[in-house]
């Protein structure tokens, strides 16, 4: 049986740290589709604003930044850079100017099937099978719900 204060001296080793692990798994799996997604022209962040978009175009501003989880600002100058490339356009809304819709362009459409290889190439990078991959997610997801709840519960000094 070890002794109570062992196993919380042992939680303070970074080893045993959620927070290490989570951040070196992200690094490390965002460092791995890089040599994809040059391929496509696309930097990570760009590929999720993509894959945003062709789920379901057009879409505001808004909508994608509450998809992906990010401010506004953040995602803003993404667009600009996709835009750039010529795979999204930018039009305020007519009758609500406040309102950016994000559309894609016919190149953008069309770089969605040469995006289609990008799952399956990941999971032969990476090793894991589809089912591991939705195991894997799944807890992620569950995690990303657990902070919200317990953001929620914190108490506001």
């Amino acid at each position: 049986m070890t002794d109570v204060s062992e196993d919380i001296q042992e939680d303070l080793l970074l080893e045993h740290q959620l927070c290490f692990a989570l951040t070196v798994a992200s690094r490390s799996v965002v460092g791995a589709y890089k040599p994809v997604l040059d391929k496509l022209g696309l930097t990570h962040p760009q590929y999720l604003v993509m894959l945003c978009l062709w789920e379901s175009s057009p879409r505001s501003l808004r909508d994608i930044s509450e998809a992906l989880a990010q401010e506004p600002a953040t995602i803003s100058p993404l667009l600009r850079r996709l835009e750039g490339a010529g795979f999204i356009t930018r039009q305020r809304v007519p009758g609500d100017e406040r309102t950016l819709a994000v559309g894609l362009t016919p190149l953008g459409a069309a770089l969605r099937q040469r995006a289609t290889a990008v799952p399956g190439t990941m999971m032969d990078l990476l090793g894991l099978s589809r089912e591991e991959v939705g195991q894997l997610h799944a807890s992620m997801m569950a995690l990303i719900a657990a902070t919200k709840t317990a953001s929620k519960d914190a108490p506001r000094r």
